[in-house]
């Protein structure tokens, strides 16, 4: 079910995983994004084209939303509205602050002023209108979008499958050590992973999580993602 560049590295990557948890991943339904979509990720994106790995955290803690890539909320159609970002946007605080951020990476915003008014001044002929086309940028761009645990349950439960993905990740990691993709980690919980898996070989760039509004003026934030263009059509 994913693109068979993957086949290898992911058939030794799960099978890294502790026997109770694989078991518990092919026969509970219990969990979302379900079995046949948690590995989305690496359907959409060949392994010869990943240049980054965008860690996030876990997936999102509604069923609506989590839909197999970090950071892409399925919930989320349109990007934007007559009154700025949509309602959708507005509501999910890490993607509307990631959404100003490449606003203002492009030139179209201050830093200053990211308000809704400023948003609907914009002409955004030459802008992407949904959540699908920015996943889509991202690929373009050769970002892999995975979380450190690819399934939630309950927020009590994070940690436990953060630590079960642990084996799966430090074998994905192994098999890609050779191409060295730079790592993206947004937010502590995605930066632990450098006490937990071999990323010496594996430049990094860490920033504070996009719910963090400071996120949206960080220059190095601003520096990095500004050449990858992700709402432009």
């Amino acid at each position: 079910m994913v693109h068979h560049s993957w086949d290898d590295i992911l058939s030794r990557a799960y099978g890294r995983l502790d026997s109770e948890y694989r078991n518990f991943l092919e026969n509970d339904y219990g969990y979302f994004p379900a079995k046949e979509n948690y590995l989305n990720a690496f359907k959409t994106l060949p392994k010869e084209r990943v240049k980054y790995i965008l860690f996030g955290q876990d997936p999102y803690p509604r069923k609506e939303s989590a839909g197999g890539y970090a950071f892409i909320d399925e919930k989320v159609k349109l990007l934007f509205s007559e009154k700025g970002l949509s309602k959708e946007v507005n509501r999910a605080t890490s993607l509307r602050n990631f959404v100003k951020m490449a606003l203002v990476a492009r030139g179209d915003l201050s830093a200053d002023d990211t308000s809704q008014d400023a948003i609907a001044a914009l002409d955004k002929t030459a802008l992407i209108d949904t959540i699908t086309q920015l996943r889509m940028n991202f690929e373009k761009n050769g970002v892999l979008l995975l979380n450190t645990a690819l399934i939630f349950t309950d927020k009590k439960s994070s940690n436990r499958h953060v630590k079960a993905w642990r084996p799966f990740m430090q074998s994905l990691l192994h098999d890609l050590n050779d191409d060295a993709p730079k790592l993206i980690l947004f937010g502590t919980h995605a930066q632990a992973l450098k006490k937990f898996l071999p990323l010496e070989n594996f430049e990094t760039i860490e920033v504070e999580h996009p719910y963090n509004h400071t996120f949206i003026s960080n220059e190095n934030v601003l520096n990095f993602f500004r050449p990858m263009q992700l709402l432009e059509k």
